[in-house]
């Protein structure tokens, strides 16, 4: 794959996923002559003794102590080694790459004041890999995600803990190995580095990414679950959708309807049992309802992603460069990703609540009327079949609960009441991720349960699958075997869950019905 050339401006989450996942980067060399003119009104102010926050002034309740020229460059090295107050695990590979990645394409856009060389060592850590130990806990999300940036930029000064070619090891010295040079920070490239919202965007877009494929996925489950219990789909007819044209919904359905076509295992429309259960009746008005707040987050994401969200923020004239302004403002405050994952926290978890739902219909005769046999085992008492695995699903989808509530309701004030509100954003997306962890396994057990009762409902004479759901039915079958007797599940239902992280159903049901 050829480097990705960021330039500050059309970064798309689908790009962050894949230098996530090992793409190179290139710095796009139209964008330099506006880096370069803001580094020069830097060197100008501080070569000046002009007053201007972060260059010289001290940070937060300092924001009143004047910082000579002679302290400048001791003053962002104090800011880095002093803001690395992280705790928590680790985060990812993918988090970090994501996140210098985040914080290279806004440093692009040439309004906070950095050298080119900069930039550059990002790109370079990102290209040889070197990946920055993070700590996952410490951002508040309001003035920058500065712990966690902190703990970023440490090796890029030769400082910190990174891992290179799978070791962790000193920052210098990963440095070292890869062949990259440690930076000695100037005035105000300390705190552009740490004062932004790479933290929540990067973590923020690898978790949208998956968003995505667990939603379409989701509904490749529920369609299953609908062959599996002989339901009807005549819940999912476009007149109905047409008449409440909320335009997910509507898309909803319409997916619903390809990849069920040519089913043969549904209940006629002639039957007496003339509707489902919500879970399945329901899908595309719930479903679709998560479809919008998928593509809100990813909306905002992509705004922030080519945004300017450090703090002080240079103009300077094009035309004269002695004419120079200096803005603080609050770019870097979390609040539209804050309320964007809070959003997804909430539609992520009605996933999990409609997927454990169908699960139980699945799992108990009572309830489905004794199409399939109790916890889909043929020899119940002798065997627990699925009951356990329901559970599990129970138990992830109840703990859901709990991860949903809003992080950004809270807020809490810090450095001496001059950040006296913050938006909890970073808080809210590693909630999110961890959703997001529970929900895939959630319809992962699903996918096990809907196949293991496709299977009775075949040995019991049933047609065909639709075109979509056949597909999706035998790539379970590929990792999973029906299961006959009871047997070790955890690493059966694992299995299931790789399918769904990855997007393997979503594509592989996608390349007969694209989207």
């Amino acid at each position: 794959m050829k480097p990705l050339i960021i330039s500050g401006r059309d970064l798309k989450i689908d790009d962050v996923v894949a230098v996530a996942n090992g793409r190179s980067v290139e710095l796009d060399t139209a964008v330099l002559p506006a880096i370069n003119r803001s580094r020069r009104a830097v060197d100008k102010l501080v070569r000046e003794g002009q007053i201007a926050y972060g260059i010289t002034t001290g940070f937060g309740r300092f924001k009143d102590k004047f910082i000579n020229a002679d302290e400048s460059l001791q003053l962002q090295l104090n800011l880095v080694r002093s803001h690395a107050a992280g705790t928590g695990p680790n985060l990812p590979e993918e988090d970090v790459r994501a996140m210098l990645l985040a914080r290279a394409n806004t440093l692009a856009q040439g309004y906070s004041g950095v050298r080119p060389v900069v930039i550059q060592t990002l790109l370079d850590m990102l290209n040889e890999g070197v990946h920055p130990r993070v700590p996952a806990q410490g951002s508040l999300g309001a003035s920058g995600d500065l712990a966690p940036l902190a703990h970023l930029t440490l090796p890029l000064i030769g400082e910190g803990e990174a891992f290179y070619n799978g070791a962790l090891m000193l920052g210098g010295e990963a440095m070292s190995a890869a062949g990259i040079t440690p930076l000695v920070l100037q005035a105000k490239e300390g705190l552009a580095l740490l004062n932004g919202t790479a933290f929540m965007v990067g973590l923020g877009s690898i978790v949208v990414r998956r968003a995505i494929n667990l939603a379409l996925t989701a509904d490749i489950a529920a369609a299953l679950t609908l062959e599996a219990l002989r339901g009807t789909d005549r819940a999912y007819d476009d007149r109905v959708h047409q008449l409440r044209p909320h335009p997910r919904q509507i898309e909803c359905a319409a997916f619903l309807r390809q990849i069920l076509a040519g089913s043969e295992m549904l209940r006629p429309g002639t039957s007496k049992n003339v509707q489902d259960p919500y879970t399945l009746r329901c899908v595309p008005q719930v479903h679709g309802a998560v479809r919008d707040s998928v593509a809100y987050a990813k909306w905002v994401l992509e705004i922030e992603l080519n945004s300017v969200n450090d703090n002080p923020l240079i103009f300077v004239n094009e035309d004269d460069e002695n004419e120079i302004e200096v803005i603080s403002a609050g770019n870097f405050h979390g609040e539209p990703i804050a309320l964007a994952m809070d959003y997804l926290k909430l539609a992520l978890t009605e996933i999990g609540n409609m997927s454990e739902r169908r699960i139980a219909q699945l799992v108990d005769a009572n309830s489905n009327g004794g199409v399939l046999p109790m916890f889909l085992t043929q020899h119940g008492g002798l065997e627990s079949g699925f009951m356990i695995a329901h559970y599990s699903a129970a138990a992830l989808a109840s703990e859901n609960k709990v991860l949903a509530h809003p992080a950004s309701a809270d807020t809490i004030p810090s450095s001496a009441n001059i950040e006296d509100h913050v938006s909890m954003g970073a808080t809210a997306v590693r909630q999110a991720e961890m959703i997001m962890t529970h929900t895939e396994t959630v319809v992962a057990i699903e996918l096990l349960a809907a196949a293991q009762g496709i299977d009775f409902r075949q040995q019991d004479g049933a047609g065909k699958l639709g075109l979509g759901t056949a597909v999706a039915y035998d790539l379970i079958r590929q990792k999973v075997p029906f299961i006959a007797e009871d047997c070790y599940m955890a690493p059966l239902i694992e299995k299931a869950r790789q399918l769904v992280h990855e997007g393997a159903i979503k594509q592989a049901v996608e390349t007969i019905i694209p989207q």
